[in-house]
């Protein structure tokens, strides 16, 4: 789900083909960076650390947006810090950077982790229902991540959760 709405962000934007960089797809408009980390996700922290660095970022400047099975599909969910809460990607980012103060914005895939496998169910495809219910979905990511852009993070995270 994050690349899809990374794809769904730069395709609205216009920028057009990436470029191969900081291990992986790497796309700039003005202020904006955009990053598809292309190593195995539970390593995605060396990508975002090598953009991180020579960027010379701050990790409140940084939104990571992944998937969460623990929520409902389409459900969005805008957090300042925390955890991974058991999502490796995450985790990777967050020992990259030696913070939890990473701001991250979830996608819910829905599912029960207890009753589906979650390897197939984060690696497999949607079904069509969920599908069609995608572009209205990454049109509320838009949104979030606008709010995410415009307002401080407290009141980008009211008006997205």
């Amino acid at each position: 789900m994050g690349w899809l709405a990374v794809d769904h962000l730069v395709s609205r934007l216009g920028l057009g083909e990436p470029q191969s960089k900081f291990r992986g797809e790497f796309w700039k408009s003005n202020n904006i960076l955009f990053l598809k980390p292309l190593t195995y996700m539970n390593l995605s922290g060396f990508a975002v650390r090598d953009a991180y660095d020579f960027y010379k970022l701050e990790p409140e400047n940084i939104l990571i947006i992944y998937d969460d099975l623990a929520l409902p599909f389409g459900k969005l969910r805008l957090r300042a810090s925390g955890s991974a809460g058991g999502h490796n990607g995450l985790a990777s980012i967050i020992g990259a950077l030696n913070t939890l103060n990473i701001p991250r914005l979830r996608i819910g895939l829905g599912g029960n982790p207890e009753h589906i496998d979650m390897k197939d169910r984060v690696l497999g495809h949607l079904n069509n229902e969920e599908r069609g219910a995608l572009p209205e979905i990454l049109d509320k990511v838009e949104q979030a991540v606008n709010a995410w852009l415009e307002l401080d993070i407290q009141k980008a995270m009211s008006a997205v959760n």
